[in-house]
């Protein structure tokens, strides 16, 4: 059985999808919630569903980032996952951390990569007239919203809307499409997921 620890900010509602995945004849369990903020919603709701979870604050490291990954790194570590999902976790990460974790860290990002790493991927999508959007799960590297393209998910542009009805829909392909690629690499198949 594989070991997940999952990395929030926020409410963690892909979080909370990957994880009520991992039941049944899942090859995985969910070992671990972790957040860089202690009054994550997330956390309340990982714990609800039984799921060990922990904080470690960012704010008071001001910028020492190593400093900040080494303790991520030390809670990390006590929970042994065999894979690290980045469920919302809104923190640049040094190139240090991802290569102590290559090969066994995904992360969910709300464009159809390579187009639109970063931020406002939604309303970047609506200025440049794409007639479609959607999600991408990916391997990360230390090179922000790169690596391996596991998975994706496309959503038509409709007429009329605007970046947070886009958003809307586009999460509900990402609660679709993360535990699809989940499940498939947890069983060592990096074949990508389209939906």
């Amino acid at each position: 059985m594989k070991r997940v620890a999952i990395l929030i900010s926020g409410g963690g509602s892909n979080m909370i999808a990957l994880a009520r995945s991992m039941e049944g004849d899942h090859p995985a369990r969910p070992v671990l919630v972790l957040s860089n903020d202690p009054a994550a919603p997330g956390l309340d709701r990982a714990a609800a569903l039984g799921i060990p979870v922990a904080a470690v604050d960012h704010r008071p490291f001001k910028g020492d980032r190593a400093a900040f990954e080494a303790a991520l790194v030390k809670k990390l570590d006590a929970a042994a996952p065999d894979v690290i999902c980045l469920a919302g976790f809104m923190r640049i990460l040094t190139a240090g951390f991802t290569g102590r974790y290559a090969g066994r860290m995904l992360n969910i990002h709300p464009s159809l990569l390579p187009k639109y790493p970063g931020l406002q991927t939604h309303q970047r999508a609506l200025d440049a007239g794409d007639a479609e959007a959607g999600c991408t799960v990916h391997e990360v590297t230390s090179v922000l919203d790169d690596g391996p393209i596991l998975g994706q998910a496309r959503v038509p542009i409709l007429p009329g809307d605007d970046a947070e009805s886009l958003a809307a829909r586009v999460l509900v392909q990402e609660h679709a499409l993360y535990p699809a690629v989940l499940r498939r690499y947890v069983s060592g198949d990096r074949t990508p997921v389209l939906l």
